[in-house]
């Protein structure tokens, strides 16, 4: 969801203050499978997930962080138990209904607001983002963001901040250094 912030953020109020932006594990630019966006994913999917969450909050969060982290693959090699059951304890303790609410969030359009974005721009994802997925999302923006690199992390997941932090870190400073 912060990469919907950051890219309405200069799509409505311009890069005047910016001089780069990190789009990482990105949402934009269509999440929702339509006629004008075919590589979207359908819509029964987010209201499956609207309805998990209704039903039973925790079993949901359960679920959602084995995809989080690629627990099948990643477990004992790039992700603990204990850093999952952390997770889960923050999305656990936030409002049921802030949880449920975010959802929508993801629907978001944000292929008008793209164009706009005129700073240098690192998009980061890994190849296997089972939330986001990565052919759906960050694959198609450097067609949509001029002056952007993209960078895939080969199987990475959505959390790469933390799974793949050893790849993810040199690349973002790099790009922060100005090289």
């Amino acid at each position: 969801m912060g990469t919907g912030e950051v890219t309405r953020y200069l799509g409505k109020y311009g890069s005047e203050r910016v001089s780069k932006a990190v789009l990482m594990a990105p949402v934009p630019p269509f999440l929702v499978k339509t006629d004008d966006n075919p590589e979207g994913v359908d819509r029964s999917v987010f209201d499956g997930i609207m309805k998990s969450i209704v039903d039973d909050r925790p079993a949901y969060l359960s679920t959602f962080f084995k995809d989080f982290y690629n627990v099948d693959v990643l477990l004992g090699t790039r992700i603990s138990n204990d850093a999952i059951q952390m997770s889960w304890n923050v999305a656990a303790g936030a409002s049921a209904k802030g949880t449920l609410d975010c959802v929508p969030s993801w629907l978001t359009d944000f292929r008008d607001d793209l164009p706009h974005i005129d700073v240098p721009t690192l998009i980061i994802q890994g190849d296997a983002d089972r939330i986001l997925p990565h052919h759906s999302t960050g694959a198609r923006l450097p067609k949509l963001i001029k002056d952007s690199r993209l960078v895939v992390i080969p199987g990475g997941s959505h959390a790469i901040n933390w799974t793949h932090a050893d790849q993810v870190n040199p690349v973002l400073l790099d790009f922060l250094k100005g090289n």
